[in-house]
């Protein structure tokens, strides 16, 4: 009986207590359901974002992007500065008149001294080939035959000189300097056959006269073999001068290539005031050579890793310390976010030089998305207006050349032959802006851009851009090389105010803030310097090689394919 009393007062007690906690319970659940209704979504910051999104700002009316952590202004925004104009840039000139100490040709140069050159590589390279060549037989004392081109290298081109320049105004232009003549003269009724041989790279006047005018004194004819960057970027004024003479008013195109390459410009420039030149470098014979790597997996691993097996010595690089050392081509979204952050809009035209890009148009939606006007010389011209110059790479690279040289800005992705022959010529003629990557201290914004705004990025670009921009005064006189920049043949002109120096003018007129102070801008332009030094010492940039020496003969010639 008293244990049937407990258990009676123990369910009694029970029964008493389960309408409190029913009651606490659901007083919990009311709770919960009020605070899911009324409390805000979580922060998008603290969510985990595996991919990107990037607005461009093409669609902005359109709120389907959910998430935006890097958003694109479609403007350039509003900057101190004229976008398509060097500062300063009208007070410098090229000049490159001979001085009253350089004797006549007619003075100096020997009946018995015949020198020919065989230029090697693509139209850039040959180019500097032919400038140097003449250099060289001034020093010589020698009459030089019209320069062979390259026709059997990667290029498959069988252009000769007078299908690319002007025979004729070549010869009498420089008469004054260097006798030139069309071929050799026969010998005793023969075909004269020339000595042939090569001389080191870089070499210097001193390198000529004792290498090969012991040889020319006793053959009397030679050929210098694989003439590219055979000469010294270190030469007694005179001589620097002459090179500008010849590359930058001696050197014309046929009057096939000038028509054609203007009607491009007048294109261009009927569909816009201004325009930028991209020479983008993304191909994959360029990217497969310089190692880098872009994330696109095993793919692409596989597709440039067997292009890369045609070169039997490259030694395997590690593809993060290519791209942490500014070795690799920028993609072309990078290029656009680049300009984008300098101040180019979305309304900005963009002519485009570039041979087959990897990834095709995957890869150039995203720089298309940011500049929808979007331009090359096949979607300007027609197939049969391009015909007679299709089948001809170096004709082909000639037109390429004409517009971003008349182009209001170039950018170059790669520091190859074309780049520093046009940004050496954009120097000398007014230095109208060239922009080099800055792909060192690019890299690492580009990697942590997602977790900045769009203002900060942009301004930390214009930062590193400080001294890669084609500015006069840029790089100190006799650094890097003379093609890029040919500081003996710039002049700078005083300006009126007072007598002040370029310098001191642009300091005058600059408002606080807009430029550099001088010690700010004695470290971009000792970053440039740096850059470059490396860059020469290491005999790379982006992956190009300059000196190829140390190739073996049997493997395609690094040089003639990477040129340009």
């Amino acid at each position: 009986m008293a244990f049937q009393r407990r258990r009676y007062n123990y369910y009694n007690r029970l029964r008493r207590l389960l309408p409190l906690i029913c009651g606490f319970s659901g007083a919990l659940l009311i709770l919960f359901a009020l605070l899911s209704v009324f409390s805000p979504p979580p922060d998008d910051s603290d969510r985990r974002i595996s991919k990107q999104q990037i607005n461009y700002g093409v669609n902005d009316e359109k709120k389907h992007v959910a998430v935006v952590v890097f958003r694109v202004p479609r403007s350039g925004g509003r900057l101190d500065r004229d976008i398509w104009r060097s500062w300063n840039a009208q007070l410098f000139y090229g000049c490159c008149n001979a001085s009253t100490k350089f004797p006549n040709a007619k003075a100096i140069t020997r009946s018995d001294r015949y020198l020919a050159i065989a230029t090697s590589g693509g139209l850039n390279q040959q180019r500097t080939g032919i400038v140097d060549a003449v250099v060289a037989a001034r020093i010589l004392n020698a009459t030089l035959v019209i320069p062979k081109l390259d026709q059997k290298s990667y290029w498959k081109d069988a252009s000769d000189f007078s299908h690319i320049f002007q025979v004729d105004w070549f010869i009498s232009f420089l008469s004054k300097d260097v006798k030139i003549i069309e071929q050799l003269p026969p010998k005793r009724g023969r075909t004269w056959s020339p000595s042939r041989m090569r001389v080191p790279r870089k070499c210097n006047e001193k390198c000529y006269i004792n290498r090969v005018l012991p040889v020319l004194q006793k053959r009397h004819a030679v050929q210098l073999n694989k003439f590219d960057y055979r000469l010294s970027n270190k030469l007694r004024d005179d001589l620097q001068k002459l090179r500008c003479r010849v590359n930058y008013h001696a050197l014309k195109f046929t009057d096939p290539i000038l028509k054609m390459g203007n009607e491009l410009v007048r294109r261009m420039r009927s569909r816009s005031k201004h325009y930028i030149a991209l020479h983008l470098r993304f191909e994959p014979d360029m990217l497969a050579f310089s190692g880098c790597y872009y994330g696109g997996g095993d793919k692409e691993k596989k597709e440039l890793g067997s292009i890369r097996r045609r070169w039997k010595t490259l030694h395997v690089n590690n593809p993060e310390k290519q791209r942490r050392q500014g070795r690799c081509p920028l993609t072309p979204e990078e290029v656009g976010l680049m300009l984008r952050a300098l101040g180019y809009g979305s309304d900005v035209h963009i002519y485009v030089a570039s041979g087959e890009v990897y990834g095709g148009e995957e890869s150039l939606a995203p720089l298309k998305a940011l500049f929808p006007h979007f331009y090359s010389k096949d979607t300007i011209a027609t197939k049969e207006e391009l015909e007679p110059f299709s089948s001809y790479s170096s004709r082909m690279a000639a037109l390429d050349f004409l517009v971003c040289d008349e182009s209001d800005v170039f950018v170059t992705n790669n520091n190859g032959n074309m780049a520093r022959i046009l940004a050496g010529r954009r120097r000398y003629f007014g230095h109208k802006p060239t922009i080099r990557p800055n792909a060192k201290k690019l890299y690492k914004l580009f990697l942590s851009k997602e977790n900045t705004t769009w203002e900060e990025f942009a301004s930390r670009v214009r930062t590193f851009q400080k001294g890669f921009m084609g500015e006069p005064k840029e790089v100190r006189a006799g650094r890097g090389e003379f093609h890029e920049n040919p500081s003996t043949c710039i002049c700078e002109a005083k300006a009126k105010e007072g007598g002040m120096d370029s310098r001191k003018l642009g300091k005058k007129n600059k408002k606080e803030g807009d430029e550099p102070k001088e010690d700010e801008d004695a470290e971009w332009s000792s970053d440039y310097e740096e850059d470059q030094t490396d860059l020469h010492d290491r005999g790379l940039y982006n992956g190009t090689r300059l000196d190829y020496e140390d190739m073996s003969s049997d493997e395609p010639e690094l040089e003639e394919m990477l040129s340009d």
